[in-house]
């Protein structure tokens, strides 16, 4: 790119405040996607919305018969009440253990193209059997979900009216629930209206602490676009999660985690921390990284990061005023994979309080939902009868 090119980008950014004002320009501060207001979803071709559909993704999220013992459902761990997520640091688990990262709440999940923590799933379908069906979450076997809902009358009439099914497959199990979180969209915030046009949807500290978003609190660098989130994966330096060390269950999780996702002999005994997307490209530069969260709707689904370690937005403010913290993966014990980009940002008391102002503008009114009725089960037909 020529110079006066260059010189021209970095005016614009700095017009609309992109420029990071306490680490000077970069070319990726300029190419941030805008913050914007939040459109309708994306509906992958094989799995289109209906009414029908999305009726029975909404029985299936709330139907324990899904996990392994008919004891846990999705909403189990991602409730209503509490943010459409889990409100502890660490999630519940199956029964009988505990779960070893922080429920994400479901609220938006629709437009996201990496799940979980470390991006193993890119679509909704593919994340629902994960959940549903893995050791430490749902426990189920895909055979026992579908011998089980062959049980229940309801369920095989609304498998054969909505899929065309003899009787319920598992898989779409997974479509249903699909397009029923698909409906579980927020884009109705101040920080939406105010994007659409509506200048007073915001307060004056609002705004002010939007200016420091884009700029000197650099905010916009990973929490960009409509969701509020560039879906890459960082290592922040977030400190270990305190129930690893009071714990014995929680570190037995841990050592299992590590066996199944399959690290070195000398990796299962020393590490404390969580390597994050390390499991999953096995690249020492990736220990302790996470994709950066959306920012949506997190009014209701504290406590925040991987592990829940912190509880309220000043706790996360502070944590990166004072540019981030340290772990096992940033001091050097096992790599020095801490992100540069972020830096002590000498924010103000007021400038904090004008920050937090900010977030509290990106969640609106609270979106509930009742526990519905659940179909029972009944006797299958005899053979006499079938007809």
């Amino acid at each position: 790119m020529k110079k006066s090119n260059t010189l021209s980008l970095a005016i614009i950014a700095a017009s609309f405040g992109l420029v990071a004002l306490g680490h000077g320009p970069s070319a990726s501060a300029e190419m941030n996607p805008p913050l914007a207001a939040l459109g309708p979803p994306p509906v992958p071709s094989d799995n289109v919305q209906t009414p029908e559909k999305i009726a029975l993704g909404r029985l299936l999220f709330f139907d324990t018969r899904i996990g392994g013992d008919a004891s846990v459902s999705c909403a189990d761990c991602h409730s209503p009440k509490q943010g459409w997520g889990f409100a502890d640091p660490i999630s519940r688990g199956y029964p009988g253990v505990i779960h070893w990262r922080n429920s994400q709440t479901v609220i938006n999940s629709a437009y996201l193209g990496k799940l979980f923590w470390t991006g193993s799933a890119k679509s909704l379908e593919n994340q629902a059997p994960s959940a549903a069906l893995g050791a430490v979450s749902g426990n189920g076997e895909r055979d026992m979900v579908e011998a089980r809902l062959a049980f229940i009358p309801e369920y095989v009439k609304r498998f054969k009216q909505v899929f065309g099914d003899d009787w319920p497959k598992v898989n779409n199990v997974w479509r249903a629930m699909a397009a029923f979180e698909r409906t579980l969209i927020h884009n109705d915030t101040p920080f939406d209206k105010y994007m659409r046009g509506d200048k007073e949807a915001l307060s004056e500290q609002q705004v002010r602490g939007l200016k420091l978003f884009q700029g000197k609190a650099n905010c916009i660098e990973c929490h960009n676009g409509p969701l509020l989130t560039d879906q890459k994966y960082y290592n922040l330096g977030v400190p270990r999660a305190e129930e690893w060390s009071e714990s014995g269950l929680a570190q037995i999780t841990f050592r299992y985690e590590q066996y199944a996702k399959g690290v070195t002999e000398k990796l299962y005994r020393k590490i404390k921390d969580d390597a994050g997307l390390y499991y999953r490209t096995k690249q020492k530069s990736d220990m302790g990284k996470f994709r950066t969260a959306p920012l949506r709707y997190t009014a209701y689904t504290a406590p925040f990061m991987h592990n829940g370690s912190f509880f309220d937005f000043e706790e996360i403010v502070d944590f990166y005023n004072e540019g981030g913290g340290s772990n096992e993966f940033t001091d050097g014990t096992f790599a020095k994979a801490k992100t540069k980009l972020l830096k002590p940002l000498g924010l103000s008391d007021e400038e904090k309080e004008d920050l937090v102002a900010f977030l509290e503008s990106l969640s609106g009114e609270e979106i509930k939902m009742a526990t519905p009725k659940l179909p029972p089960y009944a006797p299958l037909p005899t053979a006499a009868n079938a007809n």
